[in-house]
């Protein structure tokens, strides 16, 4: 009886540890593409909103191909891994864009900052860092329903 507390007591940290290495593959493809389409608008003087939604759909982009990447490893269809990157990466993209792009929005005077400015780079990292704390209970709730992240475990070796 005892053994049998002892091991229950030790189960949920099976899946916060999942949930935080789905949380950090997202958070790789989603700050590969903010940043990277930031960059570009900022350096190109875009204004706000479409160095935002450059952002938001690289951050997409390179989410769903870190997913598609070793999915096509696993020797499954470009079809089929397309469907699984979609199932697998849409909620939790979505939910770190949505925080990361908020907190960037909200904190006075980052939307207006350029690349040589340290509240550039201070408020992108602190944002994608907030982003990664509130997304990670997102992905616990998915994969512990068999969705999100959980649908590509098949296909890891």
């Amino acid at each position: 009886m005892e053994h049998e507390t002892h091991a229950h007591q030790h189960a949920p940290a099976a899946p916060w540890a999942v949930a935080v290495q789905a949380t950090l593959h997202c958070l790789t493809g989603c700050a590969i593409g903010e940043v990277l389409g930031m960059v570009v608008g900022t350096a190109f003087g875009w204004g706000n909103l479409p160095t935002t939604v450059l952002a938001i759909v690289l951050a997409f982009v390179f989410g769903y191909s870190l997913t598609l990447r070793g999915v096509l490893k696993a020797g499954v269809g470009l079809r089929t891994a397309v469907r699984v990157a979609l199932a697998a990466d849409t909620l939790s993209i979505a939910v770190m864009e949505l925080v990361d792009n908020g907190v960037i929005v909200l904190w006075p005077g980052a939307m207006d900052a350029q690349l040589d400015d340290l509240l550039f780079w201070g408020a992108l990292a602190i944002s994608l860092a907030i982003a990664f704390v509130v997304t990670t209970p997102v992905n616990k709730w998915t994969i512990g329903r068999g969705k999100g992240h959980a649908v590509m475990h098949q296909y890891h070796h």
